[in-house]
């Protein structure tokens, strides 16, 4: 036989290797192949992971509205339909039992965490903004020029974000006062 002590090396290793990991080398169904495809609503929307603002194509369910696949937009001029692991994960991400769907809440110096509804974090989120507010608002400088801004608030604005949802956010931190207002995309 015309093996050489290398290539016997490799090719030993590698199916000690197979064997020693469970390889399955036999053909497998992909989920996507079981899923009705054809007669999904099909949106296009962006990954958001960083600030590269990759295109997605994202496919539900008409009846159910339940994502059945997500994958890279080939359209898209930023990834060509490429993804990177997290996006291309995304799916996991968005179908997942064991994802958190309740606030949780720790209170100071406490060691457990409160399960709380979504009205009563947004209102406690409404009461501490203005509460910070109103206690760092500085209507004047001291050359007596009105400045009407807060200092004790700063915001960051997501990267997954278009520039209209981008300006909406601005107006909104302006008009509270911030002035520490910076953007994902940025940094």
């Amino acid at each position: 036989m015309g093996l050489t002590r290398r290539e016997f090396l490799q090719r030993s290793g590698a199916a000690g290797a197979a064997l020693c990991l469970g390889l399955d080398l036999r053909a497998i169904e992909a989920y996507a192949a079981k899923q009705s495809v054809r007669q999904a609503k099909v949106t296009t929307s962006i990954c958001p992971y960083c600030a590269v603002g990759c295109g997605l194509i994202v496919q539900t369910d008409q009846k159910t509205g339940k994502i059945i696949n997500i994958e890279g937009d080939p359209d898209h001029p930023i990834n060509q339909g490429a993804l990177c692991a997290k996006g291309a994960g995304l799916y996991q991400m968005a179908v997942n039992p064991k994802r958190m769907k309740k606030v949780l809440y720790r209170a100071p110096y406490s060691k457990k965490w409160q399960v709380k509804d979504w009205d009563w974090a947004l209102s406690r989120i409404a009461e501490k903004v203005k509460k910070t507010r109103d206690a760092t608002f500085t209507p004047t400088n001291a050359k007596g020029q009105t400045v009407n801004r807060t200092m004790g608030i700063a915001h960051v604005g997501s990267a997954a974000l278009d520039n209209e949802e981008c300006w909406t956010l601005q107006a909104i931190m302006r008009s509270l006062g911030l002035v520490y207002i910076e953007h994902q995309a940025r940094i």
